[in-house]
């Protein structure tokens, strides 16, 4: 099996020290293995993606001295392709439209009840209230969910590999969490005809990606997509999730942290080797 990994920012905002690690680590990884590292642009989301944050993007991993097959896949091109994989799911009777606002679920929810999870690695664990409503019912301002109980039980057994160093080891399916923890996840958000879980996953398998290098805040995520790749008979990579990098008050950063930005240490004349110093690589 030939190495092939990814770098999938969203241009939604200034790259930081945080994708600058995850970027260089995948980078390594690939040419330590003789592999491939490609870009890869998500910006499924168009009310928030600007081109002249993924004009920066190519700049500033130009900059650090990474290089990536040409043409770069986007997600705006390929809503097609996502629309095949939800008619997938329909038809093995696994998703239904939901209606449901945020303060609809919040109010279905009820008070938190001690013990018993509210959110999860999708936002706020639906109630399942529009979970009996047939897909001929959608309307186009609903989101598209996946009924998680009755994929579970489709997807029978499923498993992946961990090669991080905080969950490192092999991993199965909990049922019992992906129903309780997790719960109905939008597969089609309104106005976006996809979702990151749905994206993410058809887009690891077109490009044949076998490792995924991504932060450890996404490893709640993997149970999801690979339940995903189980029922859409898609192949699981294997899935290294790296340390964080955080603030001085242990804050992990986020694109409105303009002080951690890498075009702003470019400015100030730091060299790609005083990024890598900075986050330990």
């Amino acid at each position: 099996m030939s190495y092939r990994t990814r770098f999938a920012p969203s241009p939604t905002g200034p790259l930081h020290l945080g994708h600058a690690y995850s970027a260089i680590l995948a980078f390594d990884m690939a040419q330590a293995a003789g592999g491939t590292f490609l870009l890869r642009i998500e910006d499924i989301d168009q009310s928030r993606a600007r081109i002249e944050w993924e004009t920066q993007i190519f700049d500033d991993l130009q900059w650090l001295g990474l290089d990536w097959p040409s043409p770069v896949m986007r997600q705006s091109t390929r809503l097609p392709r996502y629309r095949e994989a939800l008619a997938q799911l329909e038809q093995l009777g696994l998703t239904y439209p939901c209606h449901c606002n945020r303060a609809d679920i919040e109010a279905a929810a009820g008070a938190p009840q001690e013990g018993v999870p509210q959110f999860g690695p999708d936002g706020r664990i639906y109630p399942g209230t529009c979970r009996n409503r047939a897909m001929s019912q959608a309307k186009p301002s609903d989101v598209i969910r996946l009924n998680m109980e009755k994929s579970i039980q489709l997807a029978g057994h499923a498993s992946f590999r961990e090669t991080g160093s905080q969950f490192h080891g092999p991993h199965k399916l909990d049922p019992d969490h992906l129903t309780t923890a997790v719960g109905d996840i939008i597969l089609v958000r309104r106005g976006m005809g996809s979702s990151y879980h749905l994206s993410v996953v058809v887009d690891d398998a077109d490009q044949h990606i076998s490792h995924v290098t991504r932060g450890v805040d996404l490893f709640e995520a993997t149970q999801i997509h690979v339940l995903l790749q189980t029922l859409l008979a898609l192949p699981t990579p294997i899935y290294h999730h790296h340390v964080l990098i955080r603030d001085d008050d242990g804050k992990r950063l986020a694109k409105r942290d303009d002080a951690r930005a890498i075009a702003k240490y470019r400015a100030e004349g730091a060299t790609p080797q005083d990024i890598r110093t900075m986050v330990g690589l």
